[in-house]
């Protein structure tokens, strides 16, 4: 899997590199590792003078790694016998793959099948709009696999239109939801959409945030109620859901604001999305086992169960959730040393590591909403492409392949 995936990157920054258009392999080699990754961070300081061809691949290496470049080879190819249920564990994103049917590449069909139905439906919409089917194709790429490429400098802020932004907005929040979902309410049962714990928790989550961040930015913008509303839900689901589009400079809001961003940077989306992040079902699952060891304490002598939806979480799952928060939190800390020990500040190492490692692109200081990953020093651009594919295959899939263990067996 890892492997897999290096060698699409490897091989997918060749017409960038080639055409001359980012000359130095190294920068090819981080836009196309952050195509791939959804993460949506780039080198590039004047997106517009990209020709066509190379934009619509660039926004295309979205749309392929959204759903999966392995998953799309499981649903085009045989049936990879024993391993297939390992690469799909390994590609889908979350603790629990949902398997649609008994058989992997059949599942694997019926989400690529959802995933290409929505994302017409969204490109029509962002036509009728008033973007240009070009530019409407290459927007719901980059929205459908939560990644954020633009083909304008000033990302959606350069159309200026509340309809557009709506409409990114809503398909935002469908590609961060599990994609189960909309298969089973394609199939005539929307109401598992209320049913899903993690999918309430999710636009809960969202109201919440927008309210508070809201009302935050209106009183000290001086703009109107539905415009401050507007900037504040886009760059809430933006960043929640990891897809990175701007409509406002983020950085220009107060800290507190910027905390609620920030903490939303981790969260992520809902398993079984396109979304990067811890997912919201990890949160969730780690908060109940917290609750339920205060409760210990009180009651020694009483049994506690996690729940999720009703659904008692086995205790194998809670392991593996608290190994990755563990695991996740301990790359954290160690990327940023990494990336201050490289020169950068303290506040753009932060950004930069929450930025890739969650697969979102746009992070803090130096690398916030209005910069870019330009000025990253040569090692740093390797590194930050390393967290960016460890953030994308979920951690254990890369790290596995440090541990010698692994190797002797």
């Amino acid at each position: 899997m890892t492997l897999g995936w290096i060698f699409f990157a490897l091989i997918g920054a060749l017409p960038f590199y080639i055409s001359g258009y980012i000359p130095s392999y190294t920068d090819a080699f981080f836009e196309t590792m952050s195509g791939f990754t959804t993460t949506g961070a780039s080198i590039l300081t004047d997106i517009e003078k990209l020709p066509h061809g190379l934009l619509f691949w660039r926004s295309f290496t979205h749309w392929l790694g959204g759903m999966g470049i392995i998953l799309l080879s499981l649903a085009i190819l045989p049936l990879l016998g024993v391993g297939g249920m390992q690469l799909f564990k390994a590609e889908v994103p979350g603790p629990v793959p949902d398997r649609l049917t008994p058989r992997i590449r059949h599942t694997a069909e019926l989400l690529w099948g959802v995933y290409v139905i929505i994302s017409i439906v969204e490109m029509i919409l962002l036509k009728i709009a008033g973007m240009n089917w070009f530019d409407a194709a290459c927007h719901t790429f980059g929205t459908m696999a939560t990644g954020g490429f633009s083909t304008k400098n000033l990302s959606i802020a350069h159309y200026q239109n509340p309809w557009i932004d709506w409409i990114i907005i809503i398909f935002m929040i469908i590609a961060g939801t599990n994609f189960a979902l909309h298969y089973r309410a394609l199939k005539g049962k929307p109401i598992f959409y209320w049913r899903d714990s993690e999918a309430r928790f999710f636009i809960t989550i969202i109201l919440i945030a927008s309210l508070i961040i809201g009302f935050d930015v209106w009183k000290n913008s001086g703009n109107n109620v539905f415009t401050s509303l507007t900037d504040t839900i886009f760059q809430v689901v933006s960043i929640l859901t990891t897809t990175g589009y701007g409509t406002s400079d983020y950085e220009a809001w107060a800290y507190s604001s910027r905390l609620i961003l920030f903490i939303l940077m981790f969260i992520g989306g809902c398993a079984g999305s396109t979304a990067g992040g811890m997912k919201i079902v990890r949160s969730m699952v780690l908060f109940q086992f917290s609750r339920q060891e205060m409760k210990k304490l009180i009651h020694p002598q009483a049994v506690f169960t996690v729940r999720i939806g009703g659904t008692i979480v086995p205790d194998e799952i809670r392991r593996h959730i608290s190994g990755f928060f563990l695991l996740y939190i301990s790359v954290f800390v160690v990327s940023i040393i990494v990336m201050s020990i490289l020169g950068l500040d303290f506040e753009s190492s932060f950004g930069s590591v929450a930025a890739t490692l969650n697969n979102i692109g746009p992070g803090l200081g130096s690398v916030g909403p209005t910069e870019n990953y330009a000025h990253i020093p040569l090692l740093g651009k390797w590194f930050l492409s390393a967290l960016m594919l460890i953030g994308r295959l979920e951690l254990y899939t890369v790290l596995v392949l440090f541990s010698f263990t692994f190797w002797k067996k």
